[in-house]
């Protein structure tokens, strides 16, 4: 019984995914955790994706991969730029960027990959902006959205 109280109470490091006050998702946010988001952008109108990775309590991007260059877009990033199979990817690129804001609108299709799930997130409204963001909270204060993904 002990055990499953401090289960339950304990604070455990979650990603969080916000829109405002309402929480949607919480994913399992130990250091290390790997998260991806892609999405179709507005003008090329090809997949972007980006990887970010759980630091301690912070998200670091860590790579970007696109197939087209637009007026904004760096030639290089990070530790490394190269072109595999039509895809312009950077790596290496360990910036902070917690917390994390999105606009994940419909027209773009914006896409939540984590440990192999792709989760829809333009579905949570026609311009929601998230914030994705690592913190400690007890099981019990997260569960209804570390359920709600797979439902």
């Amino acid at each position: 019984m002990l055990l499953v109280m401090v289960m339950v109470l304990y604070p455990w490091p979650w990603l969080l995914v916000r829109e405002g006050e309402t929480l949607h998702y919480a994913f399992p946010g130990a250091d290390g955790s790997v998260f991806t988001l892609r999405w179709r952008h507005s003008v090329e109108l090809e997949d972007w994706e980006e990887r970010f990775v759980v630091h301690g309590e912070s998200i670091l991007v860590d790579s970007t991969r696109f197939k087209t260059f637009g007026a904004g877009v760096p030639s290089h990033a990070g530790a490394s730029t190269r072109l595999i199979d039509g895809w312009v990817e950077m790596d290496g690129i360990e910036r902070i960027v917690d917390p994390l804001n999105v606009q994940a609108a419909a027209a773009e299709d914006y896409r939540l990959g984590y440990h192999g799930h792709v989760f829809a997130l333009s579905h949570l409204g026609s311009h929601p902006i998230l914030t994705f963001q690592v913190r400690r909270e007890p099981l019990i204060a997260v569960l209804p959205a570390l359920l709600r993904p797979w439902y």
